[in-house]
């Protein structure tokens, strides 16, 4: 039976110029039923009505897909092995490597690091949170979407010293705050990527000489009378 979304997404990644294959689009919509029951428990998120879980979380996490394709396509790094460990807190996870390497700092319920390890099967996505149950959902999430590609960690960021190649948060903290907590889980030849609500001019005068932004992208997203965008910055 066909999940009564499954229309409004089709929609949306057109209007987004995203294809995806069946398998992917029924696994999106699986992750986003998992947040519903989860949150009827654990309240992960505060949107309850279906469709606009769609709007504002699944699409507009996939808002994001094409461009940090676009980003990583670009990135100049050295060979890494098949399989690198992921330290924090003292422990040690056995991460499988695909291609490219991203965390998802403040991941709450894995928005958008669900969506892109979905979307993005050469990338390893990490989503640390400091809130047990919520890296616990992902976890989940991993289990029962078969994403052997997603990890929930629970941990603060500070304490994760692995190289990613994209550090990644939305509506997570300001950008002071998101970069200097992340700094040494940024990969030298890694990117910053935030996402944003408006233009975040006073947040990016504040940001210290360090972090340069190389790129403020405005965003749109299918079905949201609301400004988006992305602060790509660099170490």
């Amino acid at each position: 039976m066909s999940h009564p979304l499954a229309g409004a997404l089709r929609q949306g990644l057109l209007e987004l110029s995203l294809s995806l294959d069946e398998a992917a689009q029924a696994q999106l919509l699986a992750y986003m039923d998992l947040i519903a029951k989860w949150t009827k428990v654990y309240n992960l998120t505060a949107v309850r009505d279906a469709q606009e879980m769609l709007t504002h979380h699944l699409l507009d996490s996939l808002a994001a897909v094409a461009p940090l394709r676009r980003e990583l396509a670009k990135l100049s790094k050295p060979e890494v092995p098949l399989s690198v460990p992921l330290q924090a807190t003292g422990a040690a996870l056995s991460v499988a490597h695909p291609r490219y390497r991203l965390l998802d700092v403040g991941a709450g319920a894995g928005l958008p690091g669900v969506v892109i390890a979905i979307t993005c099967p050469d990338v390893s996505v990490t989503c640390v949170d400091t809130v047990a149950k919520k890296a616990a959902f992902v976890q989940q999430v991993a289990a029962s979407l078969r994403l052997p590609n997603l990890r929930g960690l629970h941990a603060r960021v500070e304490t994760v010293v692995d190289p990613f190649d994209v550090v990644c948060s939305r509506a997570f903290a300001s950008l002071v705050d998101f970069t200097t907590w992340s700094t040494s889980a940024l990969a030298p030849h890694g990117v910053w990527l935030a996402m944003k609500g408006k233009h975040p001019e006073a947040e990016i005068q504040a940001l210290p000489p360090s972090v340069k932004v190389f790129h403020v992208e405005p965003l749109t997203v299918p079905g949201l009378d609301a400004e988006r965008c992305i602060v790509w910055m660099r170490g």
